[in-house]
């Protein structure tokens, strides 16, 4: 039979009446014993509460270290409950440095789970189900099969070599007839990942340095000398005026200059181009690529080309999507624009080389795709410095030692060469980090049923009742008063008769 002792109260004072606590006799169970007063009496024995065939807890190990610990770092407790005069039925207040250390004791042996609330709801239940699938698909549809989230990526790192081949006839009054070859209309004859293409000419012949009259415009028509300032320099003038009105033609009359003589008038630009034969030259470009993470190189000239096939192919989208030769009236055409009206005033030119390559399939699967844009200004709106032009010179020296040369303004096309892409191979980090990714993303289903039940639902704050337990400050007062009160009051004594 198991008798409880309770402690008597001190001679002249009133029996207290008894306080209950609960008195641990598992894990997790309990029962409702009386709790003694504050003052002691018989039956107490020193140290923690004992049950007769079990020794107070001594158990080994961390759990018993940190409780060694905070017993050190907290005595208070005792010498609270000493300080307190005979007679003093009042509950004893708890210390602060007691407070802290019961803090502290629970955040170092209490553990906190969340609360999980199911509610039985066709509505809700199709809403989460419905996010979960539409996530599911999210992650197997877009980052794993379109996105290849499972594999490690690498960009491409290319160089690029071009060689233009084509020969062109023209015949005018100032040049008479001339065959124009590659030395002729490509300039200059190497560029970085681009090649220039002269299309049209403005060509002034036999220059000299000397005296002559400027062109005529606002800053340099005159009538008289002192219209004309010795040694001015303007930005659009041909040379250094010399302070002299004379001559530019029958009826006007410019400041005379000291320049290149005849200065150039470029006023007038032809039309067609002076080479629109330039539509059938042909470009053979020369694209080698490597991904350096997988060690991976090729080129464009595929290894199925041979020789033969190369110097009869041109390419085309449909028949020959792998021949590196284009022509450029194809390439202009590509982009969706007139070649005859480009080749009057010039413009920039882009031919893309797409590599994207899946090296978890074979390496012969890895080939290039050809598109093409134009890349200057074509908007109708913006008609002001149209095209592409720059000037060059050629210089000469008759048998006199007299320089001359002849300018050349030309206009043509650039075309720039654009290599880009990416490779792609099975990874494990890759495919385990998409994976966690997209589970973490089911968390999004709980958030929106949430915000669903508890702000949306006729029931809300039902649900909210039931999904959150409120608890005051009054509430955890009273608690921590209690976990303070159970360290002060003497512990009882269970024995086994």
């Amino acid at each position: 039979m198991n008798l409880i002792s309770l402690p008597q109260a001190a001679q002249g004072e009133p029996a207290a009446p008894p306080r209950f606590r609960s008195a641990h006799l598992g894990c997790g169970q309990g029962r409702r014993l009386p709790e003694a007063p504050a003052g002691g009496g018989e039956g107490r024995q020193s140290g923690a509460g004992t049950i007769p065939g079990r020794s107070p807890d001594t158990s080994p190990g961390a759990a018993g270290a940190l409780s060694g610990l905070l017993e050190a770092l907290c005595p208070g407790g005792a010498a609270a409950a000493a300080a307190r005069p005979v007679g003093d039925s009042r509950p004893p207040s708890p210390p602060a440095a007691m407070v802290s250390c019961g803090a502290l004791h629970s955040f170092l042996f209490e553990y906190d789970t969340p609360r999980i609330v199911l509610i039985r709801s066709r509505k809700v239940g199709l809403i989460n189900r419905g996010v979960q699938l539409a996530i599911l698909a999210y992650v197997i549809g877009w980052v794993f099969l379109w996105e290849k989230g499972y594999q490690e990526t690498d960009s491409v790192v290319s160089s690029v070599t071009m060689k233009v081949k084509g020969v062109a006839l023209t015949n005018t009054s100032a040049l008479g007839a001339r065959i124009w070859d590659v030395a002729d209309y490509v300039i200059p004859p190497q560029a970085e990942n681009a090649v220039f293409v002269v299309t049209n000419a403005i060509l002034t012949l036999n220059q000299r340095q000397g005296y002559c009259p400027d062109l005529p415009d606002d800053t340099t028509e005159c009538k008289v000398n002192k219209d004309c300032v010795p040694g001015y320099v303007d930005i659009h003038s041909s040379g250094i005026q010399t302070g002299e009105c004379v001559a530019y033609n029958n009826t006007i009359k410019t400041c005379e200059v000291f320049a290149w003589c005849p200065v150039e008038d470029d006023n007038v630009v032809p039309r067609p181009a002076l080479l629109q034969e330039a539509e059938n030259f042909t470009i053979l470009v020369k694209n080698n690529i490597l991904y350096p993470k997988f060690n991976f190189s090729k080129r464009n000239i595929l290894p199925s080309i041979n020789s033969s096939y190369l110097r009869k192919c041109i390419y085309d989208s449909q028949t020959d999507p792998f021949c590196p030769i284009f022509r450029l009236g194809q390439i202009v055409k590509a982009a969706g624009q007139n070649f005859e009206e480009m080749a009057v005033k010039g413009g920039v030119m882009a031919l893309q080389i797409n590599w994207d390559c899946n090296l978890d399939r074979s390496a012969s699967l890895c080939v290039p795709e050809y598109s093409f844009r134009r890349l200057d200004n074509t908007n109708p709106a913006h008609t002001v410095s149209l095209g592409y032009n720059f000037r060059f010179a050629k210089y000469y020296k008759d048998p006199n030692g007299t320089e001359s040369r002849t300018l050349i303004k030309a206009y043509g096309i650039r075309f720039d060469i654009i290599v880009f892409g990416k490779a792609g191979k099975f990874d494990v980090i890759p495919t385990m980090v998409n994976i966690g990714s997209g589970l973490a993303l089911f968390g999004v289903a709980t958030v929106l049923c949430d915000i669903f039940v508890l702000y949306c639902m006729k029931k809300r704050y039902y649900y909210r009742e039931k999904k959150y337990k409120y608890v005051e400050d009054d509430e955890l007062v009273s608690i921590t008063e209690v976990r303070v009160k159970s360290k002060l009051v003497p512990p009882l004594t269970l024995e086994r008769s």
